[in-house]
């Protein structure tokens, strides 16, 4: 069997595709492999790290906003969509694919369009609760469509493909299976109140600000709460040094401060709040470990979909959603305050993101793959 994945531009579109490869080789073993993407998209280095083939093809999203810069970008990126069918169907024509999968980003439109015209079983899978733009284009033409929440239905014409809700992939050493207790002894803490916040590799200003103010807030009154803050790229000049004048130190046996965090399901086992971003692999990974949270959506994202994923735990009461203009010092310092002095409210919430997890995942989508293999068969 030969499966061609389609997916491009940032990790949230990618590793849904390994994942979804690695899920089909757990059951298919000799299947064969190809992914399409972009030639200097993040997937040009995280799919062959995997060991899985790339084929590149040229394609760029339009700028809405009016600058000369712009108008050269829309230029390219009408001369990569002119030439992106031909390219997509040298792909096609080259690995023979027995059933095709898009996974979000502009390189999934022209390949999974052209595989879908082809008369090759495909499906797409989206991974955010407001659909991009690929993928709504997308639906229209494929066999199925995978969607990580069902509020995704609420922005796509559903009756124009058959859906199923298959939650998304997170990794698989991400679970409820080691204890508080236990993480907390790794990480040299004691058991007392854990809050884990990051902003991701990057990191994000937002966050690294109000954490910088939190912290000085439950460090100088001396409140049981041990702290793991990842700040990421973003603040590897300016974390260290806003600490350093306040006088506290990046790791104590109350603090893990560092630029990335590497053991994350360490880290996500010791908390009992988690304080960051609503990218749809993070919420994932948040209602596999069933953890409470207090969300700042990205406000430059397409679709603002960060928002509407983040809703999806508000509206359950697994999390408290702020949004970035409304974000204060003292208004997530009042939301941590009221959270570490009522663990009952933590426990709920915490409950309330476990129940929003799909363990059956890799099963879901399984069962669409084989739809596809016995559409690909009849033919």
């Amino acid at each position: 069997m030969r499966v061609l994945i389609a997916c491009g531009g940032t990790g949230g579109h990618i590793n849904p595709g390994l994942a979804i490869a690695d899920i089909i080789k757990s059951k298919y073993p000799d299947a064969e492999f190809l992914f399409a993407g972009t030639p200097k998209g993040m997937e040009a280095k995280l799919v062959p790290q995997a060991g899985y083939k790339l084929e590149t093809i040229k394609v760029a999203g339009f700028q809405r906003k009016i600058s000369l810069e712009n108008i050269g970008r829309n230029f390219k990126a009408v001369a990569y969509l002119a030439a992106s069918g031909k390219r997509a169907k040298e792909i096609i024509n080259d690995f023979k694919p027995d059933i095709a999968i898009g996974t979000g980003g502009y390189a999934a439109g022209p390949v999974i369009r052209k595989a879908a015209r082809m008369g090759i079983p495909t499906a797409i899978h989206e991974q955010n609760a407001y659909p991009g733009v690929t993928n709504k284009l997308l639906s229209k033409e494929v066999d199925y469509v995978m969607l990580t929440v069902k509020e995704a239905l609420d922005f796509m014409d559903k009756s124009k493909f058959e859906y199923s809700v298959t939650g998304l992939p997170v990794r698989s050493n991400i679970s409820l299976t080691m204890s508080k207790t236990e993480a907390r002894k790794k990480l040299g803490f004691n058991d007392d109140f854990t809050i884990l916040s990051f902003g991701g590799s990057l990191g994000a200003g937002c966050i690294n600000d109000t954490m910088t103010e939190a912290i000085k807030w439950h460090t100088k009154k001396k409140l049981n709460i041990n702290h793991i803050h990842g700040y990421g790229g973003m603040g590897k000049d300016t974390f260290p040094q806003a600490m350093k004048a306040a006088g506290i130190p990046l790791k104590s046996d109350r603090l893990r401060i560092t630029e990335y965090i590497n053991d994350m399901n360490v880290c996500l086992a010791a908390a009992d709040l988690v304080i960051c971003r609503s990218g749809a692999s993070t919420l994932a990974e948040l209602e596999a470990a069933g953890k409470a949270s207090i969300l700042i959506p990205s406000p430059i994202v397409a679709g603002n979909h960060q928002y509407h994923n983040a809703m999806v735990l508000g509206n359950a009461g697994a999390a408290v959603v702020i949004e970035q203009k409304d974000v204060t010092n003292q208004k997530i310092i009042n939301e941590i305050e009221m959270l570490y002095k009522s663990p009952d409210k933590v426990a709920v919430m915490s409950k309330s993101a476990a129940d929003l997890h799909l363990s059956d995942t890799n099963e879901r989508i399984l069962a669409v793959i084989d739809k596809l293999i016995a559409k690909a068969n009849q033919k």
